[in-house]
């Protein structure tokens, strides 16, 4: 007897599991499954023009798309990292060079550049010191283009920092590479009389 009821039971349950009726089924959380939309390129009652699909924004770009400057973006021109900073010098720019340095490499390269930041002394390895010749002979945009990607254990800011700031980080390298391999005779002659 008991097997008979557990057998009817089970096939009704089954039962209910499919069904050939075209009508669409109770639905308690529909979790918008049908909503109403637009097809692409269908007509609109909604818009003056009569068309579904709009127009992009003044300034889009597609996705994987943005080739206005190259050089500016990655730092490679061509195939040669870019000379010179695109960017006009000026106190603004190392400001915010500084600013941003002093939040995202300060930690790793320290303040100073000298690659003995607080991460530096805590792990195995040590960050580039940015005074080094090597570092010193590099292009502006190979180190631009190293801020971007990365390079062997620095991975890249590219999502992080912004292209402008990456180029005012690189302005404020160059300041902080020239604030230690200056000399007396880069100081006017009118200001070295205050230095000795």
């Amino acid at each position: 007897m008991r097997r008979a009821v557990l057998a009817g039971v089970t096939a009704l349950m089954l039962a209910g599991c499919g069904t050939t009726t075209r009508k669409p089924q109770l639905e308690i959380f529909p979790d918008m499954d049908r909503q109403p939309k637009y097809k692409t390129l269908a007509e609109s009652p909604f818009f003056q023009d009569g068309q579904a699909s709009r127009p992009p924004v003044a300034g889009t770009v597609a996705v994987g798309q943005l080739r206005d400057d190259e050089g500016y973006r990655t730092g490679i021109s061509g195939n040669m990292y870019v000379g010179r900073n695109p960017r006009p010098l000026d106190a603004a720019l190392l400001a915010r060079g500084r600013e941003r340095f002093d939040v995202f490499c300060a930690p790793c390269h320290d303040r100073s550049g000298d690659g003995k930041g607080i991460v530096s002394t805590r792990t195995s390895w040590l960050a580039v010191n940015l005074h080094d010749e090597r570092v010193a002979k590099m292009t502006d945009g190979e180190i631009y283009n190293v801020a971007t990607y990365g390079r062997r254990t620095m991975h890249g800011y590219r999502f992080q920092i912004s292209a402008e700031d990456r180029w005012a980080i690189v302005a404020y390298i160059r300041a902080l590479q020239r604030s230690t391999q200056g000399t007396l005779e880069d100081v006017p002659s009118e200001l070295r009389q205050g230095l000795r």
